[in-house]
């Protein structure tokens, strides 16, 4: 057998050159190219520390199915009380759940808690800008959703209310991936929001969130949760009192999840601390201004966008007008190092693009550098319809325009050019095997 300190206490770099390698590969990736997926966010180098930790070695965090958890369940409880400070709320009335791997798992585990077997739930399907744990059916299959006005993008409540009416879900699910504008959480009960959005905490019973886009922290996920006496009600019981606790707490485990990842929930408690600094307020704001100024230059460009602006972290791109696929654009945008995700408009095919500001926020930019980006956006627009209309619209003929193409090459250069010319949260730039 191998002594420790031959397999156990040796650098990755020397363990595995090959993985080092890509991993130094993938962080110059990170650092010269714009990534504006809405779901993607880069973390600090406390977090990332936390992850890589000893926390990875121990298993279930509450007695008595593992013992040695002294610290582990201190860890746990600062979590889970940082989370709480983190969003405003009263310990005596809500409860958290810290312990989902990331934010479906966390959805699920909400869906376990309170339903039961055909019972309905309703939400926005995923071309009208819903997730696919909302319970996204084919068109071939029933779905019951929150109805969309086709014209603006909007959620017409009226009618949301209409199909409630008309269905009673036991569920209704507020949130989505691909929505830009607020929501009004009222009479709804489940979220998927994070900071710095209208407070659904006021009107909710139950609220999932991830943990790895704007709140800057690991891949996780978090579940919300009323606890204590419910208000006085016509029919209800006297004293009455929620009980989504056991039920959310026995839904993660061991319902659907087996120990947690301590190393997670360690490096969940780090960015919560974070996220109560002063910094982190005003870069929760910033994320909306860039958004903001983003959807402003590629409006003032003459480009369409969902809901004509934005009110929160992203901003949906209708690319129909043009005669474009958001597949293409995004093709394009990726060979130039610019990440975006095509992205269904109200109809199954990817009509346009998701395009979101918390990463490069994260990286320091201000509304004059997401302008830029707006203006690099605009030549991949230009030069994806260029293509398209000398090689022809099937994407097997527009590949071929996509080789060796100076436009693509020149793009790319002035990319990485920008974006090598900003801080890098994580790692040091200056540190990296690959700097060029």
């Amino acid at each position: 057998m191998d002594p420790v300190t031959a397999w156990g206490n040796t650098s990755l770099e020397s363990v595995d050159p090959e993985i080092h390698d890509l991993l130094e590969k993938e962080k110059r990736r990170q650092c010269r190219g714009i990534e504006l997926i809405a779901s993607e966010n880069f973390t600090s180098f406390a977090v990332i520390e936390a992850l890589g930790s000893a926390l990875t070695n121990k298993g279930y965090a509450r007695k008595p199915l593992l013992r040695g958890n002294e610290y582990i369940d201190q860890i746990e409880n600062l979590c889970r009380s940082r989370a709480l400070e983190a969003f405003h709320l009263d310990p005596t009335k809500w409860g958290v759940n810290v312990q989902p791997y990331s934010c479906s798992p966390a959805n699920f585990a909400a869906y376990t808690a309170v339903l039961q077997p055909h019972d309905r739930i309703m939400g926005l399907d995923l071309p009208s800008g819903g997730h696919l744990t909302h319970g996204y059916y084919t068109s071939g299959g029933k779905k019951i959703s929150a109805t969309v006005n086709s014209q603006t993008g909007y959620i017409d409540y009226d009618r949301l209310e209409e199909k409630a009416l008309d269905f009673r879900p036991k569920l209704i699910i507020c949130g989505g991936s691909a929505y830009p504008r607020d929501w009004d959480y009222k009479g709804l009960d489940l979220s998927l929001i994070s900071v710095e959005a209208a407070n659904p905490f006021e009107y909710c019973d139950i609220v999932t969130t991830t943990t790895h886009k704007s709140l800057r922290g690991p891949r996780a996920g978090m579940i919300f949760y009323r606890k204590g006496p419910k208000p006085p009600k016509k029919g209800q019981p006297e004293n009455a009192v929620y009980d989504f606790e056991d039920k959310v707490n026995f839904a993660v485990f061991p319902s659907l999840q087996g120990g947690p990842h301590n190393h997670q929930i360690g490096a969940l408690a780090v960015a919560l601390k974070q996220v109560q600094t002063p910094g982190f307020k005003a870069y929760a704001k910033q994320v909306k201004a860039n958004a903001v100024a983003l959807g402003n230059y590629l409006m003032g460009q003459g480009y369409k966008l969902v809901t004509e602006g934005t009110e929160n972290h992203l901003v949906l791109w209708d690319l129909r007008p043009l005669g474009l696929t958001g597949n293409k654009v995004e093709k394009l945008c990726d060979l130039a190092n610019i990440t975006v995700n095509k992205n269904a408009v109200s109809a199954l095919a990817p009509g346009g693009v998701r395009i979101g500001t918390p990463a490069m926020t994260s990286r320091g930019l201000v509304e004059k550098d997401f302008e830029q980006i707006g203006e690099f956006l605009h030549r991949a627009e230009t030069i994806t319809l260029s293509i398209q209309k000398e090689y022809g619209k099937l994407l097997k003929d527009f590949n071929k325009g996509l080789v060796n193409n100076k436009d693509i090459e020149a793009l790319k250069a002035d990319v990485e050019k920008f974006s090598g010319s900003f801080d890098m949260p994580g790692f040091l730039m200056s540190e990296m095997k690959y700097k060029d």
